[in-house]
């Protein structure tokens, strides 16, 4: 017998062509529900990209605070390329101020350097400028962050709301702005400021006094004291940490009188939601100098009366200003100015750092340690009785 090429006459066949009839309705529901659970299954994706835009995006908005004021992330790039092709040339001080911010990118942004090798240079190119794909997009954002910023310190820094009314014809904020090496209570002094005159020439080239430790410097010892003033680490909690936490900065007895902390700003603060601190966000667990130093011209900027940011207010010079900060403490002259440096660094906000004197012998001393010792003691001691 010949068996039939076509198979649809098979007993399996005609079964399974059949059907059983269902309810129509029945059909819908079932529909439906795998419908519905599709949609729960995209809002779920949404919202674990929503998350990850955010975070993204607020790790992108440290590179200002953490890294480079105004610096374009593709110098710090080429910089980087550079050293490593011909690093053992010499090299200038900017040079290594670039390489270091390379470095603190890193450090901030860990994905970003094995990002970065997976791309050629047009790609790169395209990511930084344009913005590209996935997390990389957000990183044009970083200098959204500066005007947030600005704004959280001008309610905390003055006890005026009006711009016009800071600087120098502020009594209390050109006390803040004068230079170390003049006294603002000489009315000499005052008068040659406010006049701008060539004898009194206020620029990036001196160390504002709400940058000293009871806003006073030594002309003798300039570096006494200096990045050890209240505001200054108000304003770094303020912008690392949060606004409520600046109020419990420790710090000058008469900052009170001089900052005068704005009442409305403080209520505000006390009840906004709380949310992730940038110090949280990126794993700050440290003062670093180019986060004082983005501090510093946050605070120089809320004192002034000028209204939008900009690189050069009159005579002075944010960049450069920043710069000189970051030098202080990337390119301290010998051993004992690093040490100081070191220990200016590990001073206040997140507290001394001992975890290196944790030796065995100290630790075996410590409670937890106790209580094992004490335990297998205990545990020896039953054995023995039985």
């Amino acid at each position: 017998m010949t068996e039939s090429g076509n198979s649809s006459g098979s007993p399996r066949a005609q079964e399974s062509s059949l059907c059983i009839p269902t309810s129509p309705h029945a059909r819908a529901k079932r529909r439906i529900a795998v419908l519905e659970e599709e949609v729960e299954i995209l809002k779920q994706d949404k919202v674990t990209k929503q998350r990850k835009t955010t975070y993204y995006i607020s790790q992108g908005r440290a590179i200002r605070c953490m890294v480079a004021l105004y610096t374009p992330i593709e110098d710090l790039i080429a910089e980087n390329d550079w050293h490593c092709e011909d690093g053992d040339s010499d090299t200038t001080i900017e040079q290594d101020r670039h390489q270091c911010g390379y470095i603190e990118l890193s450090k901030t942004l860990p994905w970003i350097h094995q990002k970065l090798m997976s791309l050629n240079h047009e790609e790169s190119e395209d990511m930084l400028r344009k913005g590209g794909p996935q997390h990389l997009y957000y990183i044009p954002c970083a200098d959204s962050a500066r005007g947030d910023n600005m704004g959280t310190l001008k309610e905390l820094v003055a006890s005026t709301d009006d711009k016009h009314h800071r600087g120098f014809v502020n009594d209390a904020c050109g006390r803040m702005l004068c230079p170390a090496e003049w006294r603002w209570d000489d009315p000499v002094v005052r008068a040659g400021i406010r006049d701008r005159t060539t004898a009194y020439i206020v620029s990036e080239n001196s160390w504002p006094l709400f940058m000293y430790e009871g806003y006073e410097a030594s002309v003798k010892n300039l570096e006494r004291g200096l990045m050890k003033s209240k505001l200054l680490v108000m304003g770094f909690k303020a912008i690392f940490t949060s606004p409520s936490s600046a109020n419990e900065a420790d710090g000058d007895s008469d900052g009170a009188d001089i900052l005068e902390n704005n009442r409305r700003a403080k209520r505000r603060s006390d009840q906004a939601r709380v949310k992730t601190c940038v110090a949280s966000i990126i794993g700050m667990r440290k003062v670093t100098p180019r986060a004082i130093a983005y501090t510093a011209c946050q605070v120089q900027f809320a004192l002034s009366n000028i209204t939008s940011w900009r690189t050069v207010d009159a005579d002075f010079d944010y960049q450069l200003f920043w710069n000189n900060i970051v030098d202080f403490f990337e390119d301290a002259p010998g051993r004992a100015a690093r040490a100081r440096v070191h220990a200016l660094l590990e001073w206040k906000v997140f507290g001394r750092n001992h975890r290196q004197d944790l030796t065995l012998d100290v630790i075996s001393q410590m409670s937890v340690s106790a209580l094992a010792a004490q335990r297998l003691e205990m545990e020896a001691a039953a054995f023995d009785s039985d």
